[in-house]
Formats: C-alpha cells, sequence, structure tokens
C-alpha cells in the first residue's frame, strides 16, 4: 500500500462564493489580476498574474529599483534553490514583474478574474489577495500605450528601410481594375426568341 505524501497546508479547500463578490463588477474578466507581494523584503505594488506564461519575469528596471546587485543574477537554466525563481529580462514593462504557472504551482494559488482575487493555503487557513478594478484598469491602460508605443517605434524605422518611392502610373492597368479588350470576349444569346438579348463572355 503507497502512503500518499502530502504537500504543506492542504487541509483547507479553497472556494469562491457570493461572499468574494465585489459591490460592482463593470465588465467581468477584461480587468487584469493585479497584486502586490513583497520579493526580496520590497513591496511591488503593479505585478500581473499570468497563468498562461511558463515563466516568472522580472524586468531589469524592477531589479535595479531593488538595489538588487546585478552580479547577483544567474545565467537561465542554473541551479536555483529558493523560493521562487525569476528570468530578469532587459526591456521595457508597465509592470514590476509577472507571475506565471510556475508561481501558481508553488504556491498551490487559485485565481479568480471574474472578482480579481486570488487564494491560496496558508499555515493558518486560506489566504486571500485582491485586487482593485481602478488599479487593475489604470495597469492595463498603462499597459497597452506602452505596447503601442513599442510597437510602433519597432515599425517605423523597418517600414522607412523597406519602402521604395513609387509614383503611381496611372496608364497602366492593374490586376483588380484592368479591364479585357472586346478580342477576348465573344456574344452568347439568351433568348433564342429574342436576339437583342445577349451576354458578353470571356474567352
Amino acid at each position: 500500500m503507497v502512503v500518499p505524501s502530502f504537500l504543506s497546508w492542504p487541509e483547507s479547500p479553497i472556494t469562491y462564493d457570493q461572499r468574494d463578490h465585489p459591490s460592482h463588477i463593470a465588465r467581468p474578466g477584461c480587468y487584469p489580476l493585479i497584486i502586490d507581494p513583497i520579493v526580496y523584503k520590497k513591496r511591488l505594488t503593479r505585478v500581473l498574474m499570468d497563468d498562461g506564461s511558463g515563466l516568472n519575469i522580472l524586468y531589469i528596471d524592477t531589479l535595479d529599483a531593488m538595489r538588487i546587485p546585478r552580479s547577483e543574477l544567474r545565467p537561465a537554466g542554473s541551479p536555483f534553490h529558493g523560493v521562487l525563481t525569476f528570468e530578469v529580462v532587459d526591456f521595457l514593462g508597465s509592470y514590476h514583474a509577472i507571475l506565471g504557472w510556475p508561481c501558481y504551482t508553488r504556491f498551490m494559488a487559485i485565481p479568480n478574474y471574474t472578482y480579481l482575487k486570488l487564494k491560496m493555503p496558508g499555515p493558518n487557513g486560506v489566504i486571500t489577495v485582491s485586487s482593485a478594478f481602478s488599479h487593475a484598469l489604470t495597469c492595463d491602460h498603462e499597459h497597452y500605450e506602452l505596447a503601442t508605443v513599442v510597437a510602433n517605434s519597432s515599425k517605423l524605422p523597418w517600414l522607412g528601410e523597406s519602402s521604395v518611392p513609387a509614383a503611381p502610373d496611372y496608364n497602366q492597368p492593374t490586376f483588380s481594375s484592368a479591364f479585357h479588350s472586346l478580342e477576348e470576349t465573344k456574344v452568347v444569346e439568351i433568348d433564342p426568341t429574342n436576339p437583342t438579348k445577349t451576354v458578353r463572355v470571356r474567352t
């Protein structure tokens, strides 16, 4: 008989019910889940919970703001023993960090994107983390604005390099607007009793 080895704090069931329902939900499911965890003794107020991501991402600007020496970084894939492992990326981001399914798995966390809440087992029962809808909306707008700026700035130089100056020649027909000469068509009668009723068919 195999005796199961249980993980820590799995005794309390995690559920959502009407007690978790906020006073008002404008557009259910349209807001990101933002939390403010304490990482390296610093509280990060803009951390996106993304259960579709396979990585926990920490932006290099966040690392510098937390005053963590870059000398403490290790190459990706190297052994690391700690509560949570981050991939540090050197590009712009509107969030301080992004926590993916490795974090969900590590803490056995269950999200609810309608209520903008996250629940996980703890030593004294279930821990509930909430996100304000106003804060989530602000973060989402700033993320959209940053993504738009980055996308435009990366496309415009490429467009300038790849575009060849040219003026349209209106004497040359295009594929979509070209007409065929009468020599390429023939007249077909559609009513034998009335020879005036004909159509032209391309040959």
